[in-house]
C-alpha cells in the first residue's frame, strides 16, 4: 500500500509542476520566420504593461550581403526611416482568454504597413499564431512564431 500511494504521489507531483510549466503568457521573447524563406528574421520581445501587450525588435537575422542596420524606409509618420533593430512593431494586444490576445496592431516593416491582428498561444505555449489582417480576419495572413527561451543572449540595448 505504501509503494501504491508512493507512486500516486509522485504521479500527481509530476503532474501538476508539468502543468505549471506551461506558458500562459505572451510574454516573452519570440523568433519570427520570413514567409518566402522559411529562415529565421527576427527576434520579437513581447511585454505586458496596463493589460496590453506590446513587441518591439530585439534581434535580426540578416546575411552578410545585406544591410546589417535597415531603416524603415517603407514606413510613415514617426516610423519612417526609424532603425527596424528596436522598433516597436506590435501594440494595444488584449487579453481574451489564456491562449489568446486581441485587438492589436502589427506593423510589417518589410512594407511599411501596419494591420489589425490577433494572437493564439498553440503547442503549449510553445508557439505562437499571429493573425495579421485589414478590416476582417479573413483578409489576411498568419505566421507562426516560435517562443525564445535563451533570453540571457538575446537583449536589444536602446541608445
Amino acid at each position: 500500500m505504501k509503494i501504491f500511494s508512493l507512486i500516486t504521489f509522485l504521479f500527481l507531483s509530476l503532474s501538476l509542476s508539468t502543468q505549471a510549466q506551461t506558458p500562459t503568457s505572451i510574454v516573452g521573447q519570440w523568433k519570427t520566420i520570413d514567409d518566402e524563406t522559411g529562415k529565421p528574421k527576427s527576434i520579437v520581445e513581447i511585454v505586458e504593461k496596463d493589460n496590453q501587450y506590446s513587441g518591439k525588435i530585439i534581434k535580426l537575422f540578416r546575411e552578410p550581403n545585406e544591410d546589417q542596420n535597415p531603416k524603415c524606409d517603407k514606413c510613415s509618420g514617426d516610423k519612417k526611416d526609424q532603425l527596424i533593430l528596436g522598433m516597436q512593431i506590435l501594440t494595444g494586444l488584449k487579453k481574451e482568454s489564456d491562449t489568446k490576445w486581441v485587438n492589436g496592431e502589427v506593423l510589417d516593416p518589410k512594407n511599411g504597413k501596419t494591420y489589425s491582428c490577433r494572437v493564439e498561444l498553440i503547442e503549449n505555449g510553445k508557439k505562437l499564431k499571429m493573425r495579421g489582417f485589414i478590416g476582417i480576419s479573413l483578409l489576411g495572413r498568419t505566421q507562426i512564431w516560435h517562443r525564445e527561451e535563451n533570453k540571457a543572449v538575446l537583449t536589444f540595448q536602446s541608445r
